[in-house]
């Protein structure tokens, strides 16, 4: 597989709520296998509509999400085998009374075996840097442990796409570099990214492609090197640059 292999696809996805304001109107948006893609947009742009979509949530009133080429339809239980969203609340997403259980509880939905049930949830909070952690109550995580907590969840079912609706809301610093650092780790290993987010200037270092939205439309959709400081303010959006003076110091893994 090339590395501009597309995992999802989302073509003409349309959502219209009940007063007829148009949520989502007519979105194209493709994910790549290599992608570590920044979905920026103000506040009610409809990217948490279009993520929904895109991790079979919730099934599209126009247009349709397609896997690796194949239309999904109303396959929503197809697409949410493969691509898993974090919500911006993780705590909702706490099922098990440990982190080990927790972890476990989506391998063992399966129906796979016990021992490959743990062997998976070790693997997963490995990768997330919480080993030793299986025995704590979720109860007592922080804000960053208990996002990488719900990333690990998503990991052990084997999914292939990461979709996270603004991973940095109401962390700490500490916080925050804790899960930028997994995903940029998991996105070196071979996992897609999909990073909704308004505060762009934590991770657009971190971007191999940027796409910003706004009233339900795809309005720039590629290289993130193609903007200029003005066009982000064009756009609802801060100027991340500042006193930075290149995209690669546009990380908060940067001291």
């Amino acid at each position: 597989m090339t590395a501009e292999t597309e995992l999802l696809r989302a073509e003409g996805i349309s959502h219209a709520f009940r007063d007829g304001r148009r949520g989502l109107d007519g979105v194209n948006l493709s994910v790549r296998e290599s992608d570590f893609l920044l979905l920026a947009g103000r506040n009610g742009a409809g990217k948490t509509l279009l993520a929904q979509r895109l991790a079979g949530l919730r099934k599209p009133q126009e247009g349709r999400v397609l896997y690796r080429g194949e239309p999904t339809g109303a396959r929503l239980a197809f697409l949410r085998a493969r691509a898993g969203i974090v919500f911006q609340d993780a705590q909702a997403q706490v099922i098990g009374q440990t982190v080990f259980e927790d972890v476990a509880f989506g391998p063992t939905n399966l129906g796979l075996s016990r021992e490959e049930c743990e062997d998976r949830a070790s693997s997963a909070l490995a990768l997330v840097s919480m080993e030793g952690m299986g025995s704590r109550n979720p109860a007592t995580l922080s804000g960053g442990e208990l996002r990488r907590l719900a990333i690990a969840g998503l990991l052990a079912m084997g999914r292939e796409c990461l979709i996270l609706d603004e991973p940095f809301a109401n962390l700490d610093y500490p916080s925050i570099r804790m899960v930028l650092e997994t995903l940029v780790a998991l996105h070196s290993k071979g996992t897609a990214i999909v990073m909704l987010t308004h505060e762009i200037e934590k991770a657009l270092g971190h971007a191999t492609r940027l796409a910003v939205m706004d009233a339900g439309k795809v309005i720039f959709e590629g290289d993130p090197d193609a903007l200029e400081p003005g066009d982000f303010l064009s756009y609802g959006l801060h100027n991340p640059y500042r006193a930075r003076e290149s995209r690669a110091d546009l990380s908060w893994l940067i001291a």
